[in-house]
């Protein structure tokens, strides 16, 4: 009589699995756990894990049943596995992380000299959805941006900064790399350095101009000829992880979340530029983005806004 306080089923009866299959799973959570010092927070992943995929071939034998080696598994089958698993409801992720899993189960047979190919080299990860980003309300980047009170050179230097890679739309690598030869201070733009070295003129409004002028007023180079715009305290180039240290502070003063970085300033600006109304067209240059792929994302990000405004505001919503 099977014992009614046992945890997994599966493991009162008679695995369908071949024994070799068995040994060698026992075998390779055995190697993670001592030859690779896994925690064991990740061997109960790697188990769980070779768990699924013996379930799977409980359903799809991914194995030639007449094969002299058990363990020499059909890749043509084996490619089944993930859409399998996109069947059993598990996200792309997940997915993921057991293909991941799955392909050092049969490295592991390589290098042991259980297997003569490795079935698993073939095996690709379902490509993953890619996260909306989430952007600062224009409230909050106000707060964010008057929070900043001019009272020190640091704070001068921050405040300009800020409006400039907000006012501009600029990646943090752009912002760095700006030089006070790259200002054009009648037209209020900038010339950026961008990705694959692509260059473009970007407008940053006046209100971030008036600050760069004012920051230049206590620049002091620790270099007679220093050509970058923003400096370190000890007067060298700003590192984009100095910017993102900078930013996490000033948004702690202002009571905002600190898990906002230089990139969400980006995306605020993209995301309130197309709610008011900008195209996207405009938006693809402004950003600099090559394809225009890259920018329909924030199409999303201001739908789904437009849609909450909807909810909360319409009287039959």
């Amino acid at each position: 009589m099977p014992d009614e306080n046992t945890n997994d089923t599966r493991e009162s009866r008679v695995s369908p699995l071949p024994e070799a299959i068995e040994t060698s799973f026992a075998g390779f959570l055995e190697r993670m756990k001592l030859e690779r010092q896994c925690s064991e927070w990740t061997t109960k992943a790697y188990r769980e894990d070779l768990q699924t995929f013996a379930r799977f071939l409980e359903d799809v034998p991914a194995f030639e049943p007449t094969a002299a080696n058990s363990l020499q598994f059909d890749p043509r089958r084996l490619r089944r596995y993930a859409g399998w698993l996109a069947s059993h409801d598990f996200a792309p992720r997940s997915v993921s992380r057991k293909l991941a899993s799955l392909r050092s189960y049969f490295r592991y047979l390589r290098r042991e000299g259980l297997i003569d190919s490795d079935p698993a080299q073939s095996l690709r990860n379902p490509k993953q959805p890619k996260r909306l980003p989430e952007p600062l309300s224009e409230t909050q980047i106000l707060k964010l941006l008057d929070s900043i009170v001019p009272d020190s050179i640091l704070a001068v230097r921050d405040r300009a900064m800020f409006e400039t890679l907000y006012g501009g739309g600029l990646r943090v690598s752009e912002l760095v790399g700006l030089n006070l030869g790259d200002l054009d201070i009648e037209e209020a733009t900038v010339l950026v350095r961008g990705k694959g070295k692509r260059e473009r003129l970007s407008p940053i409004g006046r209100t971030a101009m008036d600050w760069i002028e004012l920051w230049r007023g206590y620049r002091q180079p620790v270099i007679h000829d220093e050509p970058a715009l923003f400096l370190n305290w000890r007067g060298g180039r700003l590192t984009t992880r100095s910017v993102g240290r900078t930013l996490e502070a000033r948004l702690q003063a202002a009571g905002l979340p600190i898990d906002a970085s230089p990139h969400s300033l980006r995306h605020s600006f993209a995301t309130h530029m197309l709610d008011r109304g900008a195209d996207l067209r405009s938006v693809q240059e402004l950003l600099g983005h090559k394809s225009l792929a890259t920018t329909q994302i924030y199409t999303h990000v201001s739908q789904k806004r437009l849609a909450e405004s909807y909810r909360i505001a319409h009287p039959r919503s």
